[in-house]
């Protein structure tokens, strides 16, 4: 990890010190994310089965995946690996369900009713990735919240393996998390068949999910298309803010930079402490505990380009973390919570020595499908919201319309929108 003194430095140095990874998404890139989008467009389950063989695997693609495939791997589970599963996806269902919005009715004033009405987005596009590591944990944040929302089709799109099948844990999870189709295919392809729809695989209104740059690129470019489906957020490499104080224990620290770093080579991590002792207690941790990683190579690329910002005072720590805007907030210092009030920008934070990233990425029940890239400034991570929809609804009575019926048409009048004004005008003429 780069050190950097954060009181020595100006602020150019402070805004380079805190920089993202240039974008891996450069304009070759796009280039060839736009060829795949419109080939798939095109030319439906061919151009994803081209796609599969070209990227994933040789063998013969079945898109589909039948629900007996799903039902058996999850019945050839261990009891023990079942109640695992169970157990998380009962936590993300239990703090999900309580976000559960309900409808509201307000008589702004007399004769005048408005409501709010929740509806489910009705085909939910969830890409669960796959290439490295099965993310079964994703497929429970996704599918989980999804059914909870009563989203009617829930589609799960992932790459198989290079056998040409989906890992057997995945398809285990997707039985008992209910997803109503499943699909073998990944990347940017997967993207374009969610957007547009193929012979075999409907047209999403909507699309969530992490992925790699292809799988980033394609959700930012179909959802800027006209009557294109939105998505859930803004995606970039997956990061990680740690900040520390003297109470800190270093092996915990290195183990959630380590947590974040094995995810990605360009997973960014981050270190901040007003403790200097602590801050080489923790590099030495680091280079400790990398070497024991059963993906050690991912990892130290990952902290080839990690920081650790070392600052005079504890106060700065905050400004820090609301100037970066960290996916993954974890607080390693003296009395944790007096500090949230204080943050205003970050995805998800873990407080205190007992709360590992390591929970929220997999079973207390918090999302860990997060903003990234600074998104937090702005966005959420998946709530039940994300897969809701709120339409507005009005009703005015005779006298209602007589009361408020002058405001509009002096309103219209100073837009010079006439029919707006005439809508009102010819029903009050009516009430005559």
């Amino acid at each position: 990890m780069r050190r950097f003194d954060w009181t020595d430095m100006n602020e150019a140095a402070r805004d380079a010190a805190l920089a993202r990874p240039v974008e891996i998404a450069d304009a070759a890139l796009i280039a060839r994310v736009r060829d795949i989008l419109s080939d798939v467009k095109a030319r439906g389950d061919a151009a994803l089965a081209e796609y599969t063989q070209r990227f994933d695997t040789d063998r013969k693609v079945v898109l589909r995946v039948p629900e007996t495939d799903m039902q058996a791997a999850w019945e050839a589970l261990s009891a023990a690996d079942q109640a695992v599963i169970e157990r998380a996806r009962r936590n993300v269902k239990r703090f999900h369900a309580a976000q559960m919005p309900a409808d509201i009715e307000v008589e702004t004033e007399p004769g005048v009713v408005c409501r709010r009405e929740v509806r489910a987005i009705e085909f939910a596009g969830l890409y669960v990735p796959g290439g490295t590591a099965p993310l079964v944990s994703t497929l429970i944040m996704l599918a989980t919240p999804a059914k909870v929302a009563g989203v009617r089709r829930r589609v799960v799109v992932t790459p198989p393996g290079s056998d040409g099948r989906i890992d057997p844990i995945i398809l285990a999870c997707a039985w008992r998390c209910k997803v109503t189709d499943l699909f073998a295919v990944g990347g940017a392809q997967a993207i374009a068949a969610l957007a547009y729809g193929t012979q075999t695989i409907p047209r999403c209104d909507k699309i969530f999910g992490p992925g790699n740059a292809y799988v980033a690129a394609a959700k930012s470019l179909v959802a800027q298309e006209p009557g294109g489906p939105a998505i859930d957020m803004p995606a970039g490499p997956s990061e990680a803010m740690v900040i520390c104080d003297e109470t800190a224990d270093a092996s915990f620290v290195a183990s959630d930079l380590l947590s974040q770093a094995e995810h990605d080579t360009v997973a960014q991590v981050l270190c901040v402490s007003c403790c200097p002792s602590i801050t080489q207690a923790v590099l030495e941790e680091l280079d400790r505990q990398v070497a024991t990683l059963g993906r050690r190579e991912i990892a130290e690329k990952a902290l080839s380009h990690a920081r650790m910002i070392v600052t005079d005072e504890r106060i700065e720590i905050v400004d820090i973390v609301n100037r970066y805007a960290p996916e993954h907030l974890i607080v390693q210092m003296d009395r944790p919570d007096l500090l949230v009030p204080a943050i205003r920008h970050a995805g998800s934070i873990f407080l205190g020595p007992w709360t590992p990233e390591s929970v929220g990425d997999y079973a207390s029940g918090t999302n860990h499908t997060l903003p990234t890239n600074g998104a937090a400034r702005a966005y959420s991570g998946i709530t039940i919201e994300s897969f809701l929809k709120f339409i507005s609804v009005q009703q005015l009575t005779k006298a209602g319309l007589r009361s408020l019926g002058p405001t509009v048409e002096r309103l219209a009048d100073m837009e010079g929108l006439d029919a707006h004004r005439r809508a009102v005008t010819l029903r009050l003429e009516a009430m005559q």
